[in-house]
């Protein structure tokens, strides 16, 4: 493996996360406040560090498919560290492990915290808090590619091994420019949504920090109620801004193109609403309270519908009190989640339609054995090495989501809260239900059942293989024979001078 090229590669992520922390930096020095201090601390760190890492473009920089996972996996990992500093510098978040949950849990858009009253944080830290949703929506690696000529003609392996979906393609012929446009629609839908929160009379800090939430369908929220206690209007932006990020990109682009009949013909996108728009029937039905307005009952479906889908995680209703069936039904959404190529969570809806697709088909081989039958998804014949790579991914999946099951029950808690904690965790949900439900949070757990679920977001978001490929012994003992016969080369050319 070439360590070169992925130590370059965390030293620029460092050195991005390092500007990054200006943001919260700046809005210390228009409220007042002393916290500033701990950015600038942490800055320092992570540009130094960048600086020793980058100084040198290293001689042979292309990555193969297994430098992009190990990269990717090691800059989160990394990125997480350092983006929990100030934290815990300022002693807003007093315990390490407590610090890197919640940092975690930002960047990998989950939104399960271990804060129980977070309008008592400072404004610099709330924003940094709410910022690294935004950060993580889109991937920091994704926003290195838009800037920077990072490695070679290999840059595909880093975009497929951060962006979520079975398949990850190019919008352009080049991926740095399909990175460019990515951003430039990320940051657009940003800022119309913050501009549409302004004008339902949210002051301006409070729609930067919904705005940078709902873009990457993160869910911390700035007061204790979530969202609970904003106008109709607010809410209603709130979830049509939630499915608009759980869309797949590529549709926008088509948007944008004036590619309107491809855009409409979109299978996942298509199933992607008609599931919302379904779910939140059912649950407004099972849920109506006459003496609620009809507005108000399809407002909290919808809300908690496109939350959960999308794995914002935002709230403005206790669903741990709903019936049994709306709950079961948001359970199910939680392994749902929204569309390959957009900043949601969840196992994706490509993956189930194809999934289906071909359990259909093999069963249909059954009364014709003899005949040819393809699985197509978005008008296309799916190949059988994705339908291999679905296959891979769901095992990874149910080896990572059964293990961390047995190891929460560690905990002592209920079945329905183990088992949703981990759910809500591993698909970057946030709340869960029982004792990790939307009024609660996971502050109470020990420092152990922490880190598993710190392992089960960074897992999560970066769909399983980066995750796992950090703990395959065969990668670090390749990488290791590999810098011994770099030294052996080195001092048989000294030898010879």
């Amino acid at each position: 493996m070439n360590m070169k090229s992925v130590s370059y590669i965390l030293g620029w992520v460092l050195n991005i996360e390092a500007v990054l922390m200006s943001l919260p930096l700046v809005t210390s020095i228009v409220y007042a406040e002393g916290e500033g201090w701990a950015f600038v601390i942490t800055m320092a760190m992570c540009a130094s560090i960048g600086f020793l890492l980058t100084h040198k473009r290293p001689n042979t920089p292309n990555f193969r498919a297994r430098e992009g996972f190990a990269a990717t996996a090691l800059s989160w990992i990394l990125m997480s560290v350092f983006g929990c500093l100030p934290f815990y510098f300022t002693g807003e978040i007093p315990r390490f492990i407590d610090a890197l949950f919640e940092t975690v849990s930002g960047f990998t858009t989950t939104g399960a915290s271990i804060l129980s009253d977070v309008e008592s944080m400072s404004h610099c830290c709330m924003l940094w808090r709410c910022f690294t949703h935004w950060i993580g929506g889109m991937g920091v690696l994704v926003f290195l590619l838009a800037v920077l000529p990072m490695v070679g003609g290999s840059n595909m392996h880093l975009m497929k091994a951060e962006s979520p979906g079975p398949v990850v393609g190019k919008l352009v012929p080049k991926v740095r420019y399909t990175a460019r446009i990515l951003y430039m629609l990320y940051i657009a839908l940003t800022v119309v949504q913050f501009l549409l929160l302004m004008l339902g009379g949210m002051i301006p800090f409070e729609a930067l920090c919904t705005a940078l939430g709902t873009a990457g369908t993160g869910g911390f929220g700035f007061r204790n109620d979530s969202f609970a206690s904003f106008s109709p209007y607010i809410q209603w932006v709130v979830t049509l801004f939630m499915i608009i990020f759980g869309v797949n990109f590529n549709v926008y682009f088509l948007l944008i193109m004036r590619k309107f009949r491809q855009a409409a013909q979109c299978e996942e996108m298509r199933w992607y609403l008609g599931i919302v728009v379904c779910a939140a029937l059912l649950i407004c039905a099972n849920i109506y309270d006459t003496t609620l307005t009809l507005e108000h009952n399809l407002r909290i479906s919808f809300f908690q519908v496109a939350t959960v889908i999308t794995t914002t995680g935002f709230a403005t209703a206790n669903f741990d009190l709903w019936p049994a069936f709306s709950r079961a039904l948001l359970v199910l959404l939680m392994f749902i989640g929204a569309c390959a190529g957009s900043t949601g969570g969840g196992l994706k809806i490509s993956r189930w339609v194809m999934s289906a697709k071909a359990m259909g088909s093999y069963v249909g081989s059954f009364l014709h054995p003899r005949g040819v039958r393809k699985v197509r998804f978005e008008d296309k014949d799916v190949e059988e090495s994705t339908l291999h790579a679905i296959f891979v991914y769901f095992m990874g999946v149910f080896f990572i989501f059964t293990t961390s099951l047995l190891l929460i029950s560690l905990e002592g808690m209920d079945l329905t809260s183990t088992f949703t904690a981990v759910a809500a965790t591993f698909n970057n949900i946030g709340p869960g239900l029982n004792l990790v439900g939307p009024t609660c949070n996971f502050g109470f757990l020990s420092d152990f059942s922490k880190c598993v679920l710190i392992f089960d977001m960074l897992a999560g978001r970066l769909e399983v293989f980066p995750m796992l490929i950090l703990l395959y012994p065969p990668l670090w003992k390749e990488a290791y024979h590999e810098h011994k016969r770099k030294q052996r080369r080195r001092a048989a050319m000294k030898g010879q001078i």
